[in-house]
């Protein structure tokens, strides 16, 4: 569905996007993670046709992203970070707003704008304004607005950022509805781990403009191997201390925290704190975050910085 070779974005001397070379496959859901100024905005961008790249090409929906902007722009629907539905309008007059922009058919709107209001669970709320709607609901009339004119591709940027837990979950349960109701590809960024656990089929990591891992969210955690060990201590040279025990595969530092990858952390833990004195310990099996820290030596952030439309001026 997504096809992307070579492509670069630089802004005078900076390289915001680095020979980037990635498929995105026909109805999955990709999540591109990266921390704010990695490059996950800019290729977005591009891909979206708001910034034209330096060099490279990528198509989408089969159409180049330059010489056919207007073909691309048909195949995507797009979920801003902030909600940008008219608040005194009702749900189903906000949508049918745009189903004239979008050009969906006069004898078909009505119809179409019924399908994607049940599809996110608002087909009881259509007619009351959408300033009533709660935080969870605009963002589901947002994703129901990005479906009007049933796009090939969907980006969702940050689609449960400021949304509480239960919402958050209901709104993953609308996104793989979608996908398998719709028949799109997703491509979404989020800074919430557990979200690109839970939805992805495939996580692309960026970093620095560069793909660094590529893989389903199971093989990124199985890569690290063992299990992980977090441990915080004031012991001089601890890292060169437990490096001695065969049980430890691996030790980095993040965040002022000694992260150990181990086998059998059960075992392990109490041999290593009675080799070192510990502040705190715990440990965990791996995580996307883990898998993060590893490749990038930092954690993701928890909230972003803006959404990528409405900073299509700015580099991320």
């Amino acid at each position: 569905m997504i096809k992307i070779k070579n492509l670069v974005k630089q802004y005078g001397r900076l390289t915001a996007v680095d020979n980037l070379t990635l498929d995105i496959n026909d109805n999955e859901v990709f999540g591109l993670l990266g921390s704010n100024g990695a490059g996950k905005t800019t290729t977005i961008h591009m891909l979206a046709t708001l910034l034209k790249p330096t060099s490279g090409t990528a198509t989408v929906n089969g159409y180049d992203i330059v010489s056919q902007s207007s073909k691309v722009r048909s195949s995507i629907g797009i979920v801003f970070q902030a909600p940008s539905s008219d608040d005194m309008l009702t749900g189903f007059e906000n949508l049918h707003l745009h189903a004239m922009l979008y050009s969906v058919p006069r004898h078909a709107r009505s119809k179409r704008i019924d399908e994607v209001l049940e599809l996110v669970g608002l087909a009881d709320r259509k007619k009351d304004q959408v300033k009533t709607y709660s935080g969870g609901m605009r963002r589901r009339l947002e994703i129901a607005r990005g479906l009007l004119h049933k796009p090939k591709v969907m980006f969702l940027d940050e689609p449960t950022l400021g949304l509480d837990p239960a919402s958050r979950e209901s709104m993953w349960k609308y996104v793989k509805r979608l996908v398998e109701e719709e028949k799109v590809t997703i491509i979404l960024t989020t800074h919430y781990m557990e979200e690109a656990d839970m939805l992805c089929d495939r996580i692309g990591i960026i970093d620095k403009g560069k793909i660094v891992a590529l893989d389903t969210p199971a093989g990124l955690k199985a890569g690290l191997g063992g299990d992980i060990i977090r441990i915080k201590t004031k012991t001089p040279d601890a890292d060169k201390m437990i490096s001695r025990f065969d049980f430890v595969q691996k030790i980095e530092r993040a965040d002022g925290f000694l992260v150990l990858s181990v086998n059998n952390a059960k075992r392990a833990l109490p041999v290593l704190l009675q080799a070192i004195e510990a502040e705190s310990a715990e440990f965990a099996s791996p995580t996307l975050n883990d898998v993060f820290i590893q490749l990038t030596g930092r954690n993701i952030k928890e909230q972003a910085e803006g959404g990528f439309m409405e900073r299509y001026a700015k580099f991320d």
